[in-house]
């Protein structure tokens, strides 16, 4: 029989989860939150990402576009699922954690009217693993007329203080920083999900280090058209969704009749222009790059030569597993009844206690 979650512990054994707009696979971290004498600390004991079966990659890719019927099925199967990949990775570990915490899949981003949507049910993934989850962190933020995202910076801030910014190269590049004791953050803009749905287009899952990007040129016009877009004038608090890329990003780039080496060239410039013009104008140091572009060396490249900070790039274990980690600090956030959306961040009428638990 499951024994109820202590509010009043300070030290976790947590699973944190996550799965990426890039489809990259379910990131798997097992961890330790601790959070006494007022100091919240962590220690990664394990991690694993599950790649998708191109089964899985074309069920998750195509939800949003299914009836309301199969979408709640793709829902409890997506949980089983977890769940079922959750039990396997503990099953050669003595530890039982006391809760997973699960971001969730993306299908829908909708804050501007009012709706999100992150499938895994939260029920089926307790059932399937016998361990219970907290789960659908963005709706209470949403429903408080916040954006939703990005959830991330309130695990900058209290387990990775040491950076002036904390850069996140993930589907999307989004930023949080430290300004008169607040925190702030924004999606930047696209990154991985453009970069691998052009790699795909040439039979690649991803352009591994920016080796296509790397035979191309720089459009100057295409450059310009990308780095043009009315999101990148607009003010923060701003989020950003697979609908954005696939109404305002891709008619672009395919009216474009280059090649695809050079979009991809492109693209960079792009990318790197759009993140050193966010982050050249914020005062410090230090640069935290995670996320899976921070392995892209033809990223990073760029990214250096333009930045007038020094870009960080931590071990390979925070690199890939930081947003799982902190997710699995937002759930013992839920559970400590403390904010884990900041208005400060998302444009919330109030910061939000985010979760829900199931047993």
């Amino acid at each position: 029989m499951l024994k109820p979650i202590s509010k009043s512990k300070q030290s976790f054994k947590v699973i944190g989860l996550m799965s990426g707009t890039s489809l990259d696979g379910l990131d798997i971290c097992l961890c330790i939150i601790d959070i006494r004498a007022n100091k919240w600390n962590y220690k990664i004991l394990k991690t694993c990402t599950i790649h998708y079966s191109d089964e899985m990659k074309k069920k998750l890719s195509s939800a949003f576009n299914v009836s309301g019927n199969e979408l709640t099925k793709i829902d409890y199967d997506y949980g089983r699922w977890v769940g079922s990949k959750v039990k396997e990775f503990l099953s050669d570990n003595e530890i039982k954690p006391d809760f997973i915490a699960s971001h969730g899949h993306t299908i829908f981003h909708k804050p501007s009217e009012g709706y999100t949507l992150q499938i895994g049910k939260g029920s089926a993934i307790a059932a399937e693993s016998g361990i219970p989850c907290i789960c659908d962190f963005r709706s209470s933020d949403v429903s408080n007329s916040g954006q939703g995202a990005p959830l991330v910076p309130i695990g900058d801030r209290l387990l990775f203080s040491e950076y002036d910014i904390c850069l996140n190269l993930g589907g999307f590049a989004n930023l949080s920083y430290e300004k008169n004791n607040e925190r702030l953050a924004f999606d930047i803009g696209p990154c991985n999900i453009i970069l691998n749905h052009l790699a795909q287009e040439n039979g690649l899952d991803y352009d591994k280090n920016g080796e296509l990007g790397k035979k191309g040129f720089v459009d100057s016009k295409l450059l310009n058209e990308l780095n043009s877009l009315a999101f990148y004038k607009s003010q923060s608090p701003k989020s950003l969704g697979r609908e954005w890329v696939e109404e305002v990003v891709l008619p672009i780039i395919e009216k474009s009749s280059i090649s695809l080496n050079d979009k991809l060239r492109t693209l960079y410039e792009h990318i790197a222009d759009q993140i050193i013009v966010k982050t050249n104008c914020i005062s410090g140091k230090k640069i935290l790059a995670t996320g899976g572009g921070a392995h892209n060396s033809l990223l990073i490249h760029l990214l250096r030569s333009k930045s007038n900070h020094s870009i960080v790039l931590p071990s390979i274990q925070t690199i890939d597993f930081k947003e799982a980690l902190i997710f699995a600090l937002l759930g013992v956030l839920y559970l400590q009844k403390m904010p884990g959306a900041l208005s400060s961040v998302t444009g919330a009428k109030q910061n939000s206690v985010s979760g829900c638990l199931y047993y």
